[in-house]
């Protein structure tokens, strides 16, 4: 090949990949979206408002976050991955939409890993096992126990069928052998009502719904579904600590973006959001919630988030839960 045609094609590539190169320097130059897939208000919403707020600083330019909630997060989360993959739309997910969607239903319009790129998994709310106040368990081993004697017996509440109280639930039946019926709620505002009122005997629920009411005492907190016990609720031992181990079921979250994005504006974006989430009134704020803080980066969260995918997909599969 002549050097006039190699310098031709090099000028070439040089003008396809060009513009891309200068996206990427440049970013960002206009106002961001970050699509929260539920309804404002609630701590989801919350966790992402603060790190919008700390983005838009270092960047200066607004972040604005876009409630857009339905289906069990999926409309907000199937925008995002059919969005244009400059950088400025991304979104908050969690188990749900980057997880159990993929089975729970038939046509989520979206493949939680083919379709995005992760930014930062932030952590996790944490599930704690509650009780009616005047249920005869004192401890998980003492549920089991009782489970274990009238299998059926007992009813547990969840926030909806294929909902992270349920899965969690239906994770711990498998690894202790017990067998409890299940309620469904639409939320977790009845539930909890249910439990105080004593019609149902236990749920698996995020920490964030029923703190208010353990620390007044209308319900018991026997366990805490996860490594290690929350710093807002020291006095609730594991599941671990109690024997029983492969049951934990935290509710993630984690920042992410449209696949196509550039590796230049995936890394800016992803230090932006971690950074944030790493300075100390952010994380407070974040604490305050209920929610456990553990920052991972992309080459961190990738392995983490196949796992998960790949233990829930086994829990529904062996639960029988089929896709709407």
């Amino acid at each position: 090949m002549s050097l006039t045609r190699r310098s031709t094609l090099g000028l070439m590539a040089g003008a396809v990949f060009a513009p891309s190169i200068v996206r990427a320097q440049s970013f960002p130059s206009k106002v961001i979206t970050l699509v929260v897939p539920y309804p404002a208000g609630g701590p989801t919403d919350a966790i992402a408002r603060f790190v919008a707020q700390d983005m838009a600083v270092a960047f200066g330019h607004n972040v604005v976050v876009d409630n857009r909630a339905g289906a069990s997060g999926a409309v907000g989360t199937r925008a995002v991955a059919h969005a244009e993959p400059d950088g400025y739309t991304i979104v908050f997910g969690n188990n749900q939409t980057h997880g159990n969607n993929m089975f729970l239903l038939k046509e989520p319009g979206y493949d939680a890993v083919k379709d995005f790129a992760p930014l930062a998994g932030v952590g996790a709310f944490e599930h704690a096992f509650v009780v009616r106040k005047d249920l005869p368990a004192k401890n998980i081993q003492e549920l089991i126990a009782l489970a274990k004697a009238d299998p059926g017996k007992l009813n547990y509440g969840s926030t909806g069928v294929g909902s992270g109280s349920h899965l969690a639930m239906e994770l711990f039946m498998q690894r202790t052998g017990i067998k409890m019926t299940h309620v469904p709620f639409r939320g977790a505002a009845p539930l909890v009502q249910e439990i105080v009122a004593g019609r149902i005997d236990i749920a698996n629920s995020t920490l964030p719904s029923v703190l208010e009411q353990i620390n007044a005492g209308t319900l018991r907190a026997l366990a805490i579904a996860s490594p290690e016990r929350n710093p807002r609720a020291k006095d609730i031992p594991t599941l671990r600590e109690q024997g029983v181990n492969n049951a934990d079921a935290d509710s993630w979250a984690a920042f992410f973006a449209p696949v196509k994005t550039p590796d230049a504006v995936l890394d800016t974006l992803s230090k932006a959001i971690i950074a944030s989430l790493n300075k100390p009134e952010t994380r407070e704020a974040i604490l305050k919630l209920g929610f456990t803080l553990k920052v991972r980066d992309p080459a961190a969260f990738k392995p983490y988030h196949a796992q998960e995918i790949a233990t829930w997909k086994q829990i529904i599969t062996e639960a029988g839960v089929k896709p709407e």
